[in-house]
């Protein structure tokens, strides 16, 4: 446990990140899905513009480090592979 004002500080700190960093992960994972789901039914418009929306939540991701930018490209480029048939 935390032992002086500066360790307490950075809990709180970690703790606040932490759930950002959950909070955009959840977010990507969930675009994902809706796009995989939307190309399924064959919806490739709807596909598309739910996949400019991961790709760019991806990016800033990647840009804030919550992902790594190799785990970012990894993720547009399966999900982009998975609409194209559609």
């Amino acid at each position: 446990m935390a032992n002086n004002k500066s360790a307490e500080k950075r809990v709180r700190q970690i703790a606040t990140r932490t759930e950002r960093n959950r909070a955009v992960k959840s977010r990507i994972k969930t675009l994902q899905k809706k796009a995989l789901v939307a190309a399924g039914e064959g919806n490739n418009e709807e596909a598309r513009k739910i996949f400019q929306q991961l790709s760019s939540a991806v990016d800033k991701a990647a840009k804030q480090n919550i992902v790594r930018k190799n785990k970012a490209a990894n993720l547009k480029s399966r999900t982009n592979k998975a609409i194209k048939p559609a």
